[in-house]
């Protein structure tokens, strides 16, 4: 087998070299973010929305180097690591980016630095799962609503805990819960709800993530007509929709086939599917 390369501020180093120090910030205090990717066919997908989304992310932590990580940036260095690591094309990426320097709790400098890792895939679209998820809800502890929820921060200890009661409960996804009790996004992904023809999905005032994904399938039923509202979210409407699917921007969409007894259609899962692969 050959040798795969990540990409650390620049250089190459093989995947499983020691590239970063125990004094890292983004190791020692979760003191970052990061942006998950897809790649087909060796175009990078949405990435102005990636951009803005990491631009925003660093100014409201406050880590500099912003302007630097624009669509170019993404674009250019996605494709070096495929071309580096001989992908066919289609790739899954992590970018990971952290405050650099050295203090505890109050930072010395707010210099960035980042490591952008890549795994290659098989499908050449977005592919709809063929067999429904099961989920439930994870109510051990909830996501707090403030100014950086709408990020992909380093902090994941929640969806960490969330993953583990799915593990537990033999579950394939799992609900979480905003500090208000309202439905908020799913361990890795933005959910959507439809409910007497129309879809709900959590606003990004109840604290979810801003999902590349999610804005472009709210773009989507815009385009071609379709009711979707972003409101506040009852967990109880679960037990009566008649169809849930989650998004994000890797897998597209997963269409969820039941929650307790309950079962669910996937009549708009599929609609959008073959809407976004449209794109």
């Amino acid at each position: 087998m050959s040798q795969e390369y990540l990409l650390f501020n620049d250089e190459y180093h093989a995947v499983d070299a020691p590239v970063l120090t125990t004094s890292n910030r983004g190791f020692k205090f979760g003191d970052g973010l990061f942006e998950s990717m897809r790649m087909i066919n060796q175009k990078l997908q949405f990435a102005d929305l990636h951009a803005d989304r990491l631009a925003a992310g660093m100014k409201a932590l406050k880590i500099d180097g912003h302007a630097l990580m624009d669509d170019y940036f993404l674009r250019q260095k996605t494709a070096d690591l495929a071309k580096k690591n001989r992908w066919n094309g289609n790739v899954r990426f992590r970018l990971s980016v952290y405050r650099q320097g050295a203090g505890i709790y109050t930072p010395e400098i707010n210099k960035s630095g980042y490591v952008l890792e890549g795994m290659p895939l098989k499908s050449i679209a977005y592919e709809l799962n063929t067999k429904g998820l099961i989920i439930d809800v994870f109510d051990e502890m909830t996501k707090s609503i403030d100014k950086l929820s709408n990020f992909k921060t380093s902090n994941a200890l929640l969806y960490v805990m969330a993953g583990l009661f799915k593990t537990q409960n033999r579950l394939d996804e799992a609900m979480i819960l905003n500090q208000s009790g309202f439905l908020c996004e799913s361990i890795s992904s933005n959910i959507f709800v439809v409910y007497d023809k129309q879809i709900y999905t959590p606003a990004l005032t109840e604290g979810c993530v801003g999902g590349v994904m999610r804005s472009t399938i709210m773009q989507i039923c815009k385009m071609n007509d379709i009711p979707l509202i972003e409101a506040q979210i009852s967990p109880e409407i679960l037990k009566e929709a008649e169809e849930v699917f989650i998004t994000n921007a890797t897998q597209g969409i997963q269409w969820i086939m039941g929650y307790g007894r309950k079962r669910y259609f996937n009549e708009f899962s599929k609609y959008l599917n073959e809407k976004l692969n449209a794109l």
